[in-house]
């Protein structure tokens, strides 16, 4: 058994409660079900936001989606459209939302303590008008992911603070991480070399850029 590990599991809200207390009123106001003023003004300054989705078994992937700021476009207050640019062809997200609809965003503003979360509903669509709309460069992007919301709110700035992110001199030194050519031969046991495969992501990065 997986508790079998672990001598303390908590397996009801109760005991969290128990060790947290309850939300204060002004927490649980402040989510909301469409998107006001204030979350357009954040969506329309942001450039990077993560997409959480998950397939009917409950695998859970999360995808970084990132472009120049605004490219998120709120359609209305219960809509707004993510474009997806070229990547490494997995389509994770687009098959768990094949699957399962419900999608969770994160925005995140660099330098920006607070962030937004999101959630609701998504769909994948190819209309040529909307995708026409959030070109780059003069590149189309081929789908993009149109999401319905049931949820937003903002979140505290207590883990930027505790995590220095935005603070380069508290960055820790990246010796020794492996380059994501180095992961992939090593997770894939790849006949090809590292130089190989970085080669290639170099191209890709170049080519498919948008």
């Amino acid at each position: 058994m997986e508790n079998a590990r672990f001598n303390d599991v908590v397996m009801t809200e109760e005991q969290i409660r128990a060790v947290i207390g309850n939300p204060t009123p002004p927490v649980v106001k402040k989510e909301i079900a469409y998107l006001d003023t204030n979350c357009r003004t954040f969506i329309a300054k942001c450039p990077f936001v993560l997409i959480s989705s998950c397939d009917r078994e409950g695998r859970m992937d999360i995808s970084p989606k990132r472009d120049p700021a605004g490219f998120v476009q709120v359609l209305d207050e219960r809509t707004l459209v993510i474009p997806d640019r070229p990547g490494n062809r997995r389509a994770d997200t687009f098959k768990n939302i094949l699957q399962n609809d419900r999608v969770g965003l994160f925005f995140l503003i660099p330098g920006k303590q607070e962030t937004l979360r999101v959630s609701g509903r998504a769909k994948i669509v190819r209309d040529l008008g909307l995708r026409e709309q959030m070109a780059v460069g003069g590149k189309i992007p081929d789908f993009a992911i149109v999401v319905t919301i049931d949820q937003a709110f903002f979140h505290c700035p207590k883990c930027m603070i505790r995590s220095h992110l935005w603070n380069p001199e508290t960055w820790p030194d990246q010796t020794g991480l492996p380059s994501l050519a180095e992961a992939v031969v090593a997770a894939g046991k790849l006949n090809e070399t590292v130089e190989q495969v970085q080669e290639r992501i170099d191209h890709d990065t170049k080519t498919r850029l948008y």
